[in-house]
């Protein structure tokens, strides 16, 4: 499974979860610490309580935390286990509930090479899905694109085995130092096969050729197989600006 790059506020995540779990001293009750980033960049905090009845994990109690604190959606969380464990996965109630309750939300795990991240839906392939958890969903986008989303001068995006829904929707710009967001709404999302896509289906204008968008999508995408199935994903954005001049606009 190929690694995510970490992002600066990815690795703060990570460290405050470390930070908190070398505190945790000798309590067998709270071993493990967690600690999670909402779509504003504030860092949750919030450690198991271990019990016979089955006490909640580090990962659970951090939800609720930033539950309390009005988080709303989560971008990243880690949990780090106490004695110089380090970092550590998830378990698998942990990862259904993070699924359901966070779809959206990527997941920092321990690999050979350093810390990873990984979507959580990957960690969980093949599942069950709580169809009434009513989870409100992320689409991130390069922060380099902030301002053409927000002026409606982009309108799609073309995306690989990254599932995103139709609906309501925070636009997410990663790694951006103010943490700036958009309320926007996924209006379709149609599924076609790259080596067959036509200029219109994906949405291309301002000059932008085919073969300009499939050199962009193997650049974003190592390894992308030319008759891999993209997603063509329009949107909008509340308070957006629509009828500027569009050459700008980019699709990937």
């Amino acid at each position: 499974m190929v690694s995510m790059k970490l992002f600066d506020s990815e690795r703060r995540v990570i460290d405050a979860a470390e930070r908190l779990a070398t505190l945790l001293g000798s309590d067998p009750n709270h071993s493990v610490a967690a600690a999670a980033m909402d779509t504003a960049g504030r860092i949750h905090e919030a450690v198991n309580v271990y019990h016979f009845t089955g006490g909640p994990c580090a990962e659970l109690v951090v939800l609720g935390a930033a539950a309390a604190a009005g988080a709303g959606p989560l971008v990243t969380i880690a949990a780090a286990g106490d004695q110089g464990r380090g970092l550590i996965p998830p378990c698998g109630r942990c990862r259904q509930a993070l699924l359901d309750l966070h779809p959206d939300v990527f997941v920092a795990v321990p690999t050979d090479a350093g810390p990873a991240l990984r979507p959580i839906r990957k960690l969980l392939p093949d599942t069950y899905f709580f169809p009434d958890a009513a989870a409100h969903r992320i689409v991130r986008f390069n922060k380099r694109y902030y301002e053409a989303v927000a002026t409606a001068q982009k309108t799609s995006t073309v995306r690989y085995d990254d599932p995103i829904a139709p609906g309501p929707a925070t636009f997410l710009f990663e790694d951006d130092e103010a943490h700036r967001t958009l309320n926007g709404t996924v209006t379709s999302v149609e599924h076609h096969r790259l080596d067959r896509l036509t200029t219109a289906q994906a949405r291309l204008d301002g000059g932008t050729t085919i073969d300009e968008l499939k050199t962009g999508l193997q650049s974003h995408y190592p390894g992308l197989p030319s008759d891999a199935e993209v997603e063509i994903v329009t949107f909008t954005v509340e308070g957006g600006t629509p009828g500027l001049p569009r050459g700008s606009r980019k699709t990937i």
